[in-house]
């Protein structure tokens, strides 16, 4: 248990932190799930839409230190070529 003040605010900024990366990290699932489910019914238009809604909120979960800049890059590379390999 915290016994300072300065701790016991510390544990109170974490808490909030916490919930808010866990509401992003959240959103940018729901993203990213919407694609997966568009490339499991093999539609390709729909799977294409999905991702570039999903870009900018991948992006954005970098820009705000839920997710690693290399993480997003390959999330988004593999679904990238997923999609391209609907058509082929």
């Amino acid at each position: 248990m915290a016994n300072t003040t300065s701790a016991k605010k510390m544990v109170r900024k974490i808490a909030r932190r916490t919930a808010v990366n866990k509401a992003r990290r959240s959103r940018v699932r729901s993203f990213v799930r919407k694609v997966e489910e568009a490339i499991a019914a093999g539609d390709k238009k729909a799977a294409a839409e999905a991702l570039k809604a999903a870009q900018p909120e991948l992006h954005r979960s970098v820009t705000k230190g839920v997710a690693h800049k290399s993480t997003v890059a390959r999330k988004l590379s593999r679904l990238a070529h997923r999609i391209k390999a609907i058509g082929a």
